[in-house]
């Protein structure tokens, strides 16, 4: 990939997120399992979030442990839910969404050279917002049951995809991988700036 492609690619991400910063999150309440399926792939803070999570793993954790980041991920994923579910008030869930998204990118950036302890925290902590944003969205009446296995799935299916992309990102020189995580966290500055 050249250099001036790369740079375009990169501008171009950021523009798609800053266009598609507050699509996911619309508040008028999902029903099922559909929504919970398509909850994920609606906002591009979640996809970029959540690919970062298996690009990570898939760089930075040994070969036996890679499932563990996208692991930690899911269980935050759901308590951030149950918190929104049983009432817990958090403040900026938006704005820490959005902030999470830059701090992935950053955390995939370090790579190998964070510890893979600190990693997991951040990629909890990350969850936890997204969890909670999700969580939120679930409509008064509706299944918590057949909504949260809906938006786990999708979140399973982005971490595959970001598993897949970071064994391919292996065998490319390691600007690639610079690259791609400088594109995640500058489109989290983006979404983070339109949400404040």
């Amino acid at each position: 990939m050249s250099k001036s492609i790369s740079l375009r690619f990169a501008l171009t991400s950021m523009l798609l997120a800053a266009a598609t910063a507050s699509q996911a999150h619309t508040g008028h309440g999902a029903h099922g399992l559909a929504e919970g399926l398509a909850h994920p792939f609606l906002g591009l803070d979640h996809v970029l979030a959540m690919v970062a999570v298996g690009l990570w793993s898939a760089i930075a954790l040994p070969v036996g442990r890679r499932l563990v980041g996208p692991g930690v991920f899911l269980a935050a994923l759901l308590i951030g839910a149950l918190l929104s579910w049983g009432g817990v008030a958090v403040p900026a869930v938006e704005s820490s969404v959005a902030a999470s998204v830059m701090l992935l990118g950053v955390v995939l950036f370090a790579g190998r050279h964070l510890p893979a302890s600190l990693g997991l925290a951040l990629t909890g902590a990350a969850a936890l917002f997204h969890g909670y944003a999700h969580g939120s969205e679930l409509a008064v009446g509706a299944s918590a049951v057949a909504y949260a296995a809906g938006f786990m799935g999708a979140t399973m299916l982005l971490h595959g995809a970001g598993l897949a992309a970071g064994f391919g990102l292996q065998r490319l020189p390691g600007w690639v991988t610079r690259l791609a995580a400088s594109v995640v966290s500058g489109a989290g500055v983006v979404m983070l700036a339109a949400r404040l």
